[in-house]
């Protein structure tokens, strides 16, 4: 089941995206930064458990981010990222948002929903605000993507 996420889902979500930060796979979340961002998260609940999460920031005036996006490994393959990321995507093209990115090691995944690779380098300066608090900066291996809303993408099943 999918829902808007709630202040009470705050410190599942916390665990949730640190233990894949921790992995080096993701950007940590503070819960404080977390609970100022709350309203941007969709959450997955399996028997009412908190099994998946993912945001929408907007960037800009036209641009959206899809990020934070983890699933509990005991719920992988099961089509939750890809239910949480179809919500997400339908919120941006609810706001008006025209295009899409996302900052991921699985390009394969987001691929599937019509996202295409894109130059870190021509995206807004707004982009790099997290970036420039990441571990790994400069020299992060992240792909960036981008889809266009609005187009005939192939989407995800």
């Amino acid at each position: 089941m999918l829902r808007q996420a709630r202040v009470t889902d705050v410190p599942a979500i916390h665990a949730l995206v640190n233990l894949f930060a921790e992995r080096g796979v993701m950007l940590p979340r503070t819960r404080a930064r977390l609970y100022e961002t709350v309203r941007d998260f969709v959450v997955a609940e399996d028997d009412g458990q908190l099994v998946g999460a993912g945001a929408l920031k907007t960037v800009w005036e036209d641009l959206g981010e899809v990020c934070s996006l983890a699933v509990a490994e005991s719920h992988q393959r099961r089509g939750i990222g890809a239910s949480v990321v179809e919500n997400l995507l339908g919120q941006a093209a609810m706001l008006g948002l025209r295009r899409v990115l996302v900052l991921t090691y699985l390009p394969a995944f987001f691929a599937r929903f019509g996202f295409r690779p894109a130059d870190k380098h021509d995206l807004p300066h707004k982009v790099w605000t997290e970036c420039v608090n990441c571990p790994k900066f400069p020299d992060c291996n992240e792909q960036a993507m981008v889809l266009e809303l609005g187009k005939e993408e192939p989407r995800a099943t």
